[in-house]
């Protein structure tokens, strides 16, 4: 028997060039797959859908996925997304409120998500692309989890075996902690449907995984964590000591920045307060807090984020608010707007404190928090406790823990980590770097590509097979 590469259907929505946070682990996973020898085509999100309908883009990451990844587009309806009357259909311009009832019949009755339609699509575009070469293990990640029930039925159709990736979980609310949806939901019947056919499951913490195998014990055995981690191909191989190590004393302003989207469900009046009385300590007053991000993940979310500074700064009596690129707002906080993935080495570089912004709690990781870690910079967090990135931050040198939300003890930990960073040396920054070397991506990895190689030898006949290896 002739041997040939293993060969992985990918159901990623959420895929280059968008922006999404989740975006970055299936880049990670299709790279490294094929980086190991396998032949990886990634169902992916319609160019329109994130272009014009949610405007969340980072082009330059389309220059980071590697070149032999296949990477197809399945149509979306935009139903929900169309606001102008001139992009409607024939029929729904015509008969809008037949058009209207049709389309909740199909979320109640067929698949309970808006994105359903490009899970129906892909599947037929898969079915025509397996008849020429056979796919031999799927891999979904969910959000959207349309693409867990795309794999799902295509399991029934050709019985490909089928990994499903709950990077964020579907009937759970992960920051209120409490079921999603209410008894007799759709989307129950279909998790339970999904997992029973599922060859394994995979969370990114131990609080999300036995959530899901108490719910459905008759799964828990094939259940899996699979921890994110930081990417080698957007952080420099070795880490110098922050600019206030390097700087003479007296001559440098701590400079401390918080990377990542901000969203509702993070404790943003905490953060800006904390940081306002941090600054009242004598070597802090010059204090810089730089923001690097996006406000919310979807067009129009900004505005009700940038709301939520500007009353801190009219509490505070701060800075301008002002409507510019970059406002200023309360004491010494500036927004330095988004900046690419592939850029991010140098504002890791230029920064002496880095401050970790989170929502939710147990069953919350933050994807960002291993990045920072891999940066070797004191880590202050501002987060209510029982996140559970506490487990992870716990052993790392760098952590300055508040123990919550409260104001004083906030301030107190920005400024230690402020006295810290200016007398790392370069063994303490190696230190913390290699701690953060045990969650470098491939590394975290490594679990799932032993069972996606399993799964695909065993599809093929071939053992020991293990992805090119």
């Amino acid at each position: 028997m002739t041997e040939r590469r293993p060969r992985l259907l990918y159901l990623a929505f959420y895929f280059p060039p968008s922006r999404a946070s989740g975006v970055y682990r299936p880049r990670a996973t299709a790279n490294r797959l094929t980086e190991l020898g396998w032949d990886v085509t990634v169902f992916a999100a319609p160019l329109p859908f994130l272009y014009d309908s949610i405007g969340s883009v980072d082009e330059k990451l389309m220059e980071t996925i590697d070149p032999r990844v296949t990477v197809v587009r399945p149509e979306l309806n935009r139903f929900v997304w169309q606001t102008n009357l001139r992009d409607y259909s024939k029929f729904r311009g015509t008969f809008p409120q037949l058009a209207q009832s049709l389309y909740t019949w199909g979320q109640k009755h067929v698949f309970p998500e808006h994105y359903a339609s490009w899970a129906r699509n892909s599947v037929r575009r898969a079915l025509r692309m397996h008849a020429r070469q056979r796919f031999d293990v799927v891999l979904a990640t969910g959000n959207p989890f349309a693409s867990f029930g795309a794999a799902w039925l295509f399991h029934k159709l050709t019985r490909t075996p089928y990994i499903i990736d709950y990077r964020d979980s579907w009937t759970l609310d992960q920051f209120k902690e409490e079921p999603r949806f209410e008894d007799g939901h759709p989307a129950w019947r279909w998790e339970r449907r999904v997992l029973k056919s599922a060859a394994n499951s995979l969370y990114v913490n131990e609080g999300q995984r036995s959530w899901h195998a108490d719910r459905y014990p008759e799964a828990a055995d094939r259940m899996m964590i699979v921890l994110n981690g930081w990417d080698v191909d957007t952080l420099p191989a070795t880490v110098e000591p922050p600019p206030a190590a390097r700087a003479e004393a007296g001559e440098h302003a701590p400079r401390f920045s918080f990377v990542g989207t901000i969203t509702g469900q993070q404790p943003i009046e905490e953060m800006v307060e904390g940081f306002t009385r941090a600054r009242e300590h004598s070597d802090m007053s010059a204090a810089q807090l730089d923001l690097y991000g996006y406000f919310g993940f979807f067009r129009g979310s900004d505005q009700v984020l940038r709301k939520r500074f500007a009353a801190v700064d009219e509490a505070e009596d701060g800075g301008s608010g002002g409507e510019d690129d970059e406002p200023t707002f309360a004491s010494g906080v500036r927004y330095r707007g988004p900046v690419s993935k592939t850029e991010l080495a140098g504002v890791y570089r230029d920064s002496d404190v880095l401050v970790f912004l989170n929502g939710g709690g147990r069953y919350v990781t933050s994807g960002k928090i291993f990045e920072y870690m891999a940066a070797a910079r004191p880590i202050v967090s501002v987060h209510a406790t029982g996140s559970a990135a506490e487990e992870l931050l716990r052993d790392y040198p760098l952590w300055f823990n508040p123990g919550g939300l409260d104001l004083a003890d906030i301030a107190v930990s920005m400024v230690e980590a402020a006295k810290a960073a200016a007398g790392l040396d370069e063994r303490q920054v190696a230190e913390a770097r290699a701690y953060a070397d045990r969650f470098e991506r491939t590394v975290s990895l490594d679990p799932l590509v032993e069972r996606l190689s399993e799964l695909a030898a065993r599809r093929r006949g071939v053992r020991g097979a293990h992805g090119g290896r």
